[in-house]
């Protein structure tokens, strides 16, 4: 005779959800990691001016040293870029961006400055998007 056994079938929720959520954590993190180091790398540091529409030099080096990504858990995404020094600095919006700002000039007067854009964020993201899709490939688990 035939013998089968029965097993109970069933969808576990909180197992699906949290395979869902480590995955997508990692993921996404690990897509933080390259986006930063594409960007990182395509600064360099250097005294001279870079040209309009390419990633800008980094003088000193700080501009590289401080993009930064962070998984956000209650959006479920990730942020990369860089952190300004202090609340009031508007480099590297102006730097991705171009703008105008006012800056105090000699003897205190205010000048206005305007910045051509030096993409450096959206050129590192894009080049890495392409490696979104193979990275979610068998990721829960």
């Amino acid at each position: 005779m035939i013998g089968f056994v029965t097993k109970q079938m069933f969808f576990d929720k909180k197992a699906v959800i949290g395979a869902v959520d480590r995955a997508t954590r990692n993921v996404l993190s690990k897509f933080g990691a390259f986006v930063r180091t594409a960007a990182r790398s395509s600064i360099r540091k250097r005294k001279a001016v870079s040209q309009p529409g390419s990633p800008p030099s980094s003088h000193t080096g700080l501009l590289r040293k401080l993009i930064y990504f962070g998984f956000d858990a209650n959006r479920r995404s990730v942020v990369i870029g860089p952190t300004p020094l202090n609340r009031t600095t508007e480099a590297p919006p102006l730097l991705e961006y171009g703008g105008r700002t006012r800056l105090k000039g000699r003897k205190g007067k205010a000048v206005t400055a305007t910045y051509k854009a030096r993409p450096f964020m959206g050129p590192a993201l894009r080049q890495e998007l392409p490696k979104l899709p193979s990275m979610w490939a068998n990721s829960v688990k």
